[in-house]
C-alpha cells in the first residue's frame, strides 16, 4: 500500500461488527481492474475488534479504518467514511453488493466528465426467488440491467459514486442525505448538478428473500423516505395530511411504474405473474411506512434498517447461498 499517491477513487465499506461481514465485497474490490488506484475506507465500531486481514489489503493503494462506535445509522456511517476519504471521487460498497471487475474503472472514467454523481446498473445476485425480484424492482426498477446509459434525474441509492467535494458541501446534513439518497439526488439537481448512469459499472445486489423481512425492510425504508421528504421540503401540516390521505394511491402508482420497468428489462415472461403477490405486499408496506414518516417522522427506522442493510445474508433463503458468495 502506497500512502503517498492520491487515489483515483475512495470506496467506503461499512461493517456493523467485523471484517468477516465485508470479506466478500472486499474480494470483489480486490478483483477490480484498477485496485491499485483505490483507497478503501472501512467504517467499523472498533479498529481493535475489526479483525482485518492485512494480507487481503496489500493490492490497494491505501486502506484506512474509521472507528464509529455502534452503527445505528448507515447514513451516519457512510458520511464518516466520506469525510475520512482522500480521493476526489467516493463510492459506497454495500456488504451485500458484488461489483463486476470493471466497476471502479468505469466510475472513475465517467467522473472525468462534470457529473456530480455516476450510478451503477444493478443485477440480481439471488435470482431464484420471486421475493428477491420484487425487492430488486421495487427498490431499483429503472436501474435494473439492461439499462441505457445517460443523464438521469436520480440513481440507485447506495450505488453511486460522487465527487467528494460536492458531498462535503452538505456539512452536518451529509448524514441525512446519505441515509435517503433520493433526497440527495433531488437536491443536487436543484443546485444545478447533473447525474449520470454508467452501464459499464455493474454490481450484483443480494436482495432480501424472506417475506416478513422484505415487508419490514420496505416499511422502514418507506418511513425514512417519507420523513426525509417532508423535512427537506419543509412541508406544512396540511400538506402532510394530504399525502397521508392519499396513501391508497401510492402503491398503485408505484406498481404501474414497476411493471413498466419489468417489461423494459425483458423479464416479463420470466417473473410475471409470480412476482405480483410479494411485490404488491412490499409496495403496500412501503406506502404504510412512507405515510407514517409524513405523519410522525422517522422514529427508529434508521436503527431498524441497519440490521437489513449490514447483515443481509440473515434475511435470504438458505438455498440462495450460492448467490451470496457472489458467484
Amino acid at each position: 500500500m502506497n500512502g503517498h499517491c492520491l487515489p483515483d477513487m475512495s470506496v467506503v465499506s461499512v461493517t456493523a461488527d467485523n471484517y468477516t461481514t465485508i470479506r466478500k465485497v472486499m474480494q470483489c474490490l480486490r478483483n477490480q481492474t484498477v485496485r491499485d488506484r483505490l483507497e478503501i475506507v472501512i467504517v467499523a465500531p472498533s479498529a481493535d475488534n475489526l479483525g482485518m486481514e492485512v494480507s487481503e489489503m496489500k493490492d490497494f493503494l491505501r486502506v484506512c479504518v474509521v472507528e464509529a462506535g455502534e452503527i445505528r445509522s448507515t447514513g451516519r456511517a457512510i458520511a464518516a467514511g466520506v469525510r475520512r476519504a482522500s480521493a476526489p471521487v467516493v463510492a459506497y460498497a454495500e456488504e451485500h453488493a458484488y461489483p463486476d471487475p470493471g466497476w471502479a474503472e468505469a466510475l472513475i472514467a465517467a467522473h472525468r466528465q462534470p457529473w456530480a454523481a455516476v450510478g451503477s446498473v444493478i443485477a440480481n445476485a439471488n435470482p431464484s426467488s420471486m421475493i428477491s425480484w420484487a425487492s430488486l424492482f421495487s427498490d431499483f426498477g429503472p436501474f435494473v440491467e439492461p439499462a441505457e446509459g445517460g443523464e438521469r434525474r436520480s440513481l440507485a441509492w447506495h450505488h453511486a459514486a460522487y465527487k467528494r467535494a460536492i458531498l462535503l458541501e452538505y456539512g452536518p446534513d451529509l448524514e441525512l442525505m446519505m441515509e435517503t439518497e433520493g433526497i440527495l439526488h433531488c437536491d443536487l439537481r436543484a443546485r444545478g448538478y447533473r447525474l449520470y448512469l454508467e452501464p459499464a459499472a455493474k454490481t450484483f445486489h443480494l436482495n432480501v428473500s424472506l417475506l416478513l423481512a422484505y415487508l419490514a425492510s420496505e416499511y422502514h425504508g418507506g418511513r425514512l423516505f417519507g420523513a426525509a421528504r417532508a423535512r427537506h421540503g419543509r412541508w406544512t401540516g396540511f400538506r402532510r395530511l394530504v399525502y397521508v390521505g392519499g396513501m391508497p394511491l401510492i402503491p398503485l402508482v408505484r406498481l404501474w411504474r414497476v411493471l413498466r420497468e419489468i417489461r423494459r428489462s425483458g423479464r416479463a415472461g420470466g417473473v410475471l405473474p409470480r412476482i405480483l403477490p410479494p411485490l404488491i405486499m412490499g409496495l403496500a408496506s412501503h406506502a404504510v411506512g412512507e405515510v407514517t414518516g409524513y405523519a410522525a417522522g422517522a422514529g427508529e427506522a434508521a436503527q431498524r434498517r441497519v440490521e437489513f442493510e449490514l447483515h443481509r445474508s440473515r434475511y435470504t433463503r438458505e438455498r440462495d447461498g450460492h448467490a451470496r458468495a457472489g458467484s
